[in-house]
């Protein structure tokens, strides 16, 4: 057998679209100087975390870290799926979503559908929540013609930081390929929905919520719905806490969201931190306000999915046949102008960026990687 040739990169940003874009283009990577200058070198708990959930899911990965993690060896295996018996871990350094994003595109192309129970924190400040992978992610996946069939999250229990305590189930089904799209409309706001939540505090706290988001909304939308999700109990995880989730449907059958949590602050996230400490602190009507004016800033922005997703959406064009797939978004994000990068430091996919001139979206497309699942077969 010939010697490994891997991919040589440096440093700790994008490590979740690095280690996503070598499994799905068979690319070994070697990572260095992670974190080494700084006073807690190497690999953070949660990048652990992602690769062991990697490992879980493939068969015949390699994986090679030196005793102070700043150097990593990675080498993919193959995307097997499949139901997992075991709840796996996502920790609390980071919440369930951060692990949902390259766990489904995964699963997209994995040899069987998979469903999996992740333990853990489901709503925070910092990564998208449950509820918006739930409610904006799976039709964004059916754009892209996943079959509804076999694709679904459901939300056991909730988890805030610190100490978390959420479950979720996820059921993806396998695809043999996506489908381009030519997405561009964002059409106009028909309706909102929302949820908000509250675990181990008073059910008064969603009342006052989700009155507030209303006293902005409801004299510019007419058919808004907020729902209540209060827990309890084993239900309710074991950190307190409160958020709200709001989603815009456009009558082009778009869905923009904004959304936070409220929540003791993790341990690590007190000292470096100071807005999470005062987020700690705001009441239940400010939050309200704030998640609707930033709902409505992202609709102004334009484009077809809101700055969270950008992300996702250039990967799943990116991972297209080699056909035309051309879509519309708001001001591009810093995730969003990563993600691009990395693309084409992977995958050799380039996309055309052509402004708006009368708005503030931008308009793009490429021609797909081809992406294929050669474990399914054609029916």
């Amino acid at each position: 057998m010939g010697k490994t040739s891997y991919k040589r990169l440096k440093g700790s940003q994008s490590f979740r679209q690095r280690l996503l874009l070598a499994t799905l283009s068979s690319t070994p990577i070697l990572i260095e100087d992670i974190r080494a200058d700084e006073t807690w070198p190497g690999l953070r708990s949660h990048e652990i975390l992602l690769l062991r959930l990697f490992d879980t899911i493939c068969d015949d990965c390699l994986v090679e870290i030196n005793e102070t993690g700043t150097k990593l060896k990675y080498k993919p295996g193959t995307i097997m799926g499949g139901r997992q018996h075991r709840a796996y871990d996502c920790g609390v350094s980071r919440s369930i979503g951060y692990f949902l994003e390259p766990l489904i595109l995964l699963g997209l192309f994995a040899k069987e559908p998979i469903t999996i129970r992740l333990k853990g924190i489901t709503n925070d400040s910092r990564d998208p929540s449950v509820d918006t992978f739930k409610y904006v992610v799976l039709p964004i996946l059916r754009r892209f013609e996943v079959a509804s069939e076999g694709l679904d999250l459901k939300i056991e229990s909730r988890g805030l930081p610190p100490s978390g305590g959420g479950e979720v189930i996820l059921s993806l089904p396998v695809v043999q390929s996506l489908t381009a799209v030519n997405w561009t409309d964002e059409g106009f706001v028909k309706r909102i929905r929302g949820i908000t939540f509250s675990a181990r505090v008073s059910a008064q706290f969603e009342n006052s919520m989700i009155k507030a988001a209303r006293g902005i909304i409801n004299p510019l939308v007419s058919d808004v719905h907020i729902f209540s999700d209060h827990r309890s109990g084993p239900q309710a995880g074991n950190s307190p806490g409160y958020g709200i989730s709001l989603v815009a449907e456009t009558t082009s059958g778009c869905f923009i969201s904004a959304e936070t949590a409220v929540s003791h602050a993790r341990a690590e996230d007190v000292s470096s931190l100071a807005d999470d400490e005062k987020m700690d602190l705001m009441p239940p009507e400010v939050i309200g306000e704030g998640i609707a004016n930033d709902l409505l800033g992202e609709i102004t922005q334009g484009g077809v999915v809101d700055s969270t997703y950008q992300g996702l959406l250039f990967l799943l064009c990116a991972l297209c046949p080699q056909d035309i797939s051309k879509v519309r978004v708001g001001k591009l994000s810093q995730h969003g102008v990563e993600t691009l990068r990395n693309i084409k430091d992977f995958l050799d996919v380039k996309f055309i960026l052509k402004p708006d001139p009368k708005t503030p979206s931008v308009f793009l497309q490429c021609i797909g990687y081809g992406m294929k699942n050669l474990s399914r077969k054609i029916s």
